[in-house]
């Protein structure tokens, strides 16, 4: 199957899921500690199109004294970080996403990171514009990064088809288990 057909049927099956999925924070500590994960730098993002939300995660985080940031789109589909707090103003990008206002450049440890729909190997497909690939490319040769793609369980798929650009992710969460 190809891509755009998989994001056509699995975004028509969120878009019709009506449970809300809440990202338990024991889950993402019980990883990071499994993994030794010691960074406190969190990069994550503001739901759209009926992503999990983990803006209440964020806030779990934020109170267990981790940074929080929120992409902001570049120009050629490029993207950074920026520390962004609950009551930090946000701005409306171009494609209707809110983003921090802030300019002060966060370089995450841990990124959580939205998705279309992903497989048991820890590939994932996204939207399509590769903002998190290139993301993903980008900061990994600046600093080691440790990726949690959050998801529902039924946006898992057979085999994601994947090209030399597309980056696994190093775990994925779901309402049902970790994936590592």
């Amino acid at each position: 199957m190809i891509k755009s057909n998989i994001r056509k049927k699995i975004l028509d099956l969120r878009k019709k899921n009506k449970k809300i999925l809440k990202v338990d924070l024991d889950k993402i500590l019980k990883v990071l500690s499994n993994k030794k994960i010691k960074g406190k730098t969190i990069g994550g993002y503001y739901p759209v199109n009926y992503e999990i939300d983990d803006l209440k995660l964020l806030d779990d985080l934020r109170n267990k004294n981790f940074n929080i940031s929120l992409p902001v789109i570049k120009k050629n589909n490029q993207m950074d970080f920026y520390k962004w707090s609950k009551t930090d103003p946000l701005k409306i990008n171009k494609y209707g996403i809110p983003e921090p206002v802030i300019t002060k450049i966060i370089y995450p440890d841990i990124l959580l990171v939205p998705l279309v729909a992903y497989d048991i190997k820890l590939n994932r497909l996204g939207y399509g514009g590769g903002f998190y690939d290139r993301y993903i490319e980008k900061i990994s040769k600046i600093k080691k990064i440790f990726t949690i793609g959050l998801a529902y369980s039924f946006q898992e798929i057979i085999k994601v088809p994947i090209n030399n650009f597309d980056k696994k992710l190093n775990c994925v969460v779901n309402e049902k288990e970790i994936l590592i």
